[in-house]
């Protein structure tokens, strides 16, 4: 879902344990996720129920997350949340370790519609946790949202010095190759270079590259459109009332980031643990409302008030699904992007 070249920042957090049963049991799993991504609340229950302490470290990009793991080898993390083809990549060059669904009572949970996809047929290696979709988000107040319907929209003259996109290269490269005219996963270089020279015309309009917290240039009025993941939109909405998150004619790019065991995890039985207490109605639920995503957990959904559940931020309607496109993996095809990302980035 997401790519950045910067270092990453990883910060350490252990959930408080709040009752006798979790003091100084030695017990743990240690997280790698992205930022913000499991509300802290539901942390803290788990090791209260577990006596199990949470060490959780952060990144800020499925490429800073897949660099990591295989310079350790798969070592020194218990879980690890990756997006659709990293989930493929990650397991093709032997990174991740097969799930246990027999430790796992709250699979049942699972909306069969998210389960075995070509990424992970049979859910061999992958439990999803959450879904969503990176599409166009305006300020309201500056930008009349009746008037953006496609991602060509962003090249429209009058958005020059206001627009926003992520650091991510599959998912610019997605809007660049549907404006272009061709379809998402792309192997033809030609295509590809289509795309680069499209994403080229819009560079000097683009304002800032945000994917650490896309939403705040939006809240602070830095920019009045750009390319967000859904949850950030959602996110955004107490700060900025009149935002509006738009489905384009072309589709939005879809993602599942999804729980894996690293290969070389050492604390397996209390990494099942954890992926069986998120499995749980209750805290799909505290996610879905806390973070703005989807999560593909039918109790957990049934839970949420009627507003949330009709949420289009949070959960697209059909023909928006029906429109929108997951990424694969392309194998050494990749490099083309990255090669021609490299060189948008440089001005080249």
């Amino acid at each position: 879902m997401k790519f950045i070249w910067v270092a990453v920042i990883a910060a350490l957090f252990t959930t408080a344990c709040s009752d006798k049963s979790g003091s100084g049991s030695g017990e743990k799993v240690v997280i790698y996720n992205w930022t913000e991504y499991i509300p802290e609340d539901v942390l803290r229950q788990f090791t209260k129920e577990t006596g199990i302490q949470v060490e959780y470290a952060t990144y800020e990009s499925n490429e800073a997350m897949y660099s990591k793991l295989k310079l350790l080898d798969g070592k020194g993390y218990d879980i690890a949340v990756p997006s659709t083809f990293f989930v493929e990549r990650m397991h093709k060059e032997g990174l991740l370790q097969p799930i246990d669904k027999t430790l796992l009572s709250n699979y049942r949970n699972l909306d069969p519609a998210h389960l075995n996809k070509p990424f992970d047929p049979n859910n061999v290696y992958s439990v999803p946790y959450l879904w969503g979709s990176t599409s166009i988000a305006v300020n309201g107040d500056d930008v009349d949202p009746s008037s953006i319907t496609s991602w060509k929209d962003l090249w429209k003259p009058e958005f020059a010095g206001k627009l926003m996109i992520m650091d991510d290269v599959r998912d610019n490269f997605y809007v660049g190759l549907r404006v272009a005219g061709f379809e998402n996963n792309s192997k033809d270089e030609a295509e590809i270079e289509a795309a680069y020279q499209a994403l080229k015309a819009l560079w000097p309009s683009i304002k800032m590259i945000n994917s650490d917290s896309p939403k705040s240039p939006l809240i602070k009025g830095e920019v009045s459109i750009g390319a967000i993941w859904n949850g950030e939109a959602y996110m955004a909405l107490p700060e900025l009332p009149n935002l509006q998150y738009i489905y384009p004619e072309e589709g939005a790019v879809l993602w599942v980031d999804s729980f894996v065991i690293p290969k070389g995890a050492e604390n397996i039985e209390n990494a099942h643990k954890f992926i069986d207490f998120m499995l749980r109605a209750e805290s799909a639920k505290a996610a879905i409302e806390e973070l703005g995503y989807a999560a593909p957990n039918v109790p957990g959904r049934e839970l949420l008030d009627e507003e949330l559940r009709n949420n289009k931020i949070i959960f697209p309607d059909s023909e928006d699904v029906a429109r929108g496109s997951y990424h694969q993996d392309l194998g050494e095809t990749v490099l083309i992007y990255e090669r021609y990302w490299e060189r948008l980035k440089s001005g080249r």
